[in-house]
């Protein structure tokens, strides 16, 4: 069974996992304060709980608008590259 989102979506939404979500909307936050791009492993780093309700977390950051996925083919999903929006 493999990572995906839609199935995931939901447990973001739950009560026990906005504390997870709003820790890695704030460390998303700071690492492209200070260096512009992260990776997903970097992003998640330190926080525990489901791996696949953290990958959803920023999915959804990346769903609201506050940052984008660079386009890359072949890549490991820890290895997943995400930068400011133009908004």
């Amino acid at each position: 069974m493999s990572y995906q989102y839609e199935g995931e979506r939901n447990k973001v939404f739950l009560e026990s996992n906005q504390k997870m979500f709003l820790s890695i909307r704030d460390r998303a936050r700071g690492l492209l304060d200070s260096a512009g791009a992260f990776n997903l492993a970097s992003v998640i780093a330190g926080c525990s709980g489901d791996s696949w309700t953290m990958i959803a977390c920023v999915d959804r950051l990346v769903e609201l608008g506050e940052i984008k996925e660079v386009a890359r083919e072949h890549c490991a999903g820890q290895y997943r590259i995400f930068v400011k929006t133009d908004e």
